[in-house]
Formats: structure tokens, C-alpha cells, sequence
């Protein structure tokens, strides 16, 4: 019989020791910090995600709780370059090893290839997923190829500066120098 795992409050060494996999959709709107990053948060968007565990035995013998998380979304981000509504897919695949306690974690982030958390009784998934797709976010949202030409001029080009005096930065102190009198 095949037990089925709530991802919010998900048993950690159960789920590994089985080998157990929970797949599923979430609202966007169950992640607020997600959410919060696309132009129109009022749209109805699903996340996926998918989870398998598994128990690994270190050089001692000791059980190691993994777990192998992937998630995709789809966002409606700013395009930088015109400044447009761009459709951009957010994904990730990574493995996670789980650790005791923080200090442990801390020592073995730096010395391994996986991402080491600190191990939980009850673990929320959905708040992994929604952190690892903010990371998965790119830093400068772009269009491949922007659906109209982004706008480079910072000057209206009817704008007529050809019969304008020129703006002299120093040219009030210059007047508040000579007095009232102006002389």
C-alpha cells in the first residue's frame, strides 16, 4: 500500500526510508514571495514540483536522508531591456543531503556538490520549491527578442533645444555674490 505524503508537513526519514515520491501543483498564490515578484499577481498560475527521497549510507554506515526536488513555473516578469511584460519559464533540479543542526550544514555547504539543510521532523516542501525558484529567477529578465524595439533616447525628439540657453550650475551663487542690488 502506497502512503501518500502531504508536502506541507512532509515526514523526512519515512519519505527517504521508503524511497518515496510526492508530485503535485500549488496556487502561485500559496507562495506569496513568488508571487509577489510577477507583474500581475491577480493571474491564477501553477507551480510544479516534484520530490523523490532517498536514504544514503555514509562512509560509517550512519543513513543519510536525500532528497532530489525539481520545480517549474511560468512568471510574467518586466523585461529590462523594453521595459515590457515577458513570459519566462523559472525551473530547478537540485539534491538536498540533510544534517543534524546548522554548524554541520555550514561545514559541509562548502565542502560538497550537493545542498546540505539541517534535517527536520516535519519538513515544508512548498517553502523549499518557493526558495529555490526565487534563485532560479534571472537576475535581468529580458526578452530574447523584444516584441518592439526598447526605446533609447532619454530626450523627446520634438523637444527643440537649439534656441535654449544653456543652464550654468554656479550662475545663482554667482547673483547671491554680487547682493540684492545686483551690482
Amino acid at each position: 500500500m502506497a502512503t501518500e505524503y502531504d508536502p506541507r508537513i512532509l515526514p523526512l526519514a519515512a519519505f527517504a526510508r521508503s524511497a518515496a515520491t510526492v508530485r503535485g501543483q500549488v496556487a502561485l498564490a500559496d507562495m506569496p514571495r513568488l508571487q509577489a515578484q510577477t507583474l500581475d499577481p491577480s493571474v491564477l498560475l501553477e507551480v510544479g514540483f516534484e520530490a523523490s527521497g532517498s536514504e544514503r549510507f555514509d562512509a560509517t554506515g550512519h543513513p543519510q536522508v536525500w532528497l532530489h526536488v525539481r520545480g517549474n513555473c511560468n512568471l510574467q516578469l518586466e523585461c529590462q531591456r523594453c521595459l515590457r511584460p515577458a513570459d519566462m519559464e523559472v525551473a530547478f533540479e537540485r539534491d538536498f543531503r540533510f544534517v543534524a543542526n546548522e554548524a554541520l550544514a555550514a561545514v559541509e555547504d562548502d565542502e560538497c556538490e550537493e545542498d546540505v539543510l539541517v534535517f527536520a521532523r516535519q519538513f515544508n516542501l512548498i517553502e523549499l520549491v518557493e526558495d529555490e525558484l526565487l534563485m532560479a529567477m534571472p537576475l535581468v529578465p529580458m526578452h530574447e527578442s523584444c516584441p518592439q524595439p526598447p526605446r533609447l533616447a532619454v530626450a523627446d525628439p520634438d523637444f527643440d533645444t537649439a534656441g535654449a540657453e544653456p543652464v550654468h550650475p554656479f550662475a545663482v551663487l554667482a547673483g547671491l555674490k554680487r547682493g540684492p542690488s545686483g551690482g
